[in-house]
């Protein structure tokens, strides 16, 4: 299988609350030299976690920074990932550890590359948005792929649906990326192919 499979996210959250976060947030340019998608979380919102580029130097007040804050999902202002179309925004957040990010809005690239990468971008009502930053003490959120559903915590008044493309879906339930969803349908293909002969 391409990824590893993503059904149900229970997680603490990292919660950025900022809007418009580009990708050049996401991820600085002058990190955009290596070919392969690792070792980009390293560098994952490089500018805001360090003074002067300076990796023995984390400022206290960003949250990646902050101990009470960890896990595979991240929540961020309205407005996720616009700029520059670049994918490596989507690697260094999965490489740093992300499995999920949740905002009102997402840019569109962000959110395809997002998908292609097994990063699961959950868009929800701006009123929701705000409930999970002032329950930022609550310790987990709960993504289910399957039920489309993010709920904050053991809160069952704190729940919402989220959209999610059918193809991409089933891709992330499975773990596939393109080519494996094509070779799971390889026997369907072939019998398609075989009847068309006659």
């Amino acid at each position: 299988m391409g990824k590893a499979k993503l059904s149900i996210v229970q997680s603490g959250f990292v919660p950025i609350n900022i809007e418009n976060i580009d990708t050049d947030q996401i991820i600085p340019a002058r990190f955009l030299k290596a070919t392969t998608k690792e070792g980009f979380g390293k560098n994952l919102f490089r500018d805001w976690r360090y003074e002067n580029d300076d990796e023995a130097k984390p400022k206290a007040d960003f949250p990646l920074n902050q101990s009470q804050f960890s896990g595979e999902i991240l929540v961020a202002g309205k407005n996720f990932g616009c700029g520059s179309s670049r994918e490596h925004a989507a690697w260094s957040i999965l490489d740093h550890g992300f499995r999920v990010v949740v905002s009102s809005f997402f840019a569109d690239i962000f959110k395809n590359n997002a998908l292609n990468n097994g990063v699961l971008p959950v868009q929800v009502s701006e009123g929701f948005l705000q409930k999970i930053f002032e329950q930022s003490n609550v310790t987990e959120l709960i993504v289910d792929v399957e039920k489309q559903t993010i709920k904050i915590g053991s809160l069952e008044e704190f729940e919402e649906g989220f959209d999610i493309n059918t193809y991409k879906k089933t891709c992330l339930l499975n773990g596939y990326d393109d080519i494996d969803y094509l070779l799971n349908l390889k026997n369907e293909i072939e019998d398609f192919e075989i009847e068309k002969a006659f």
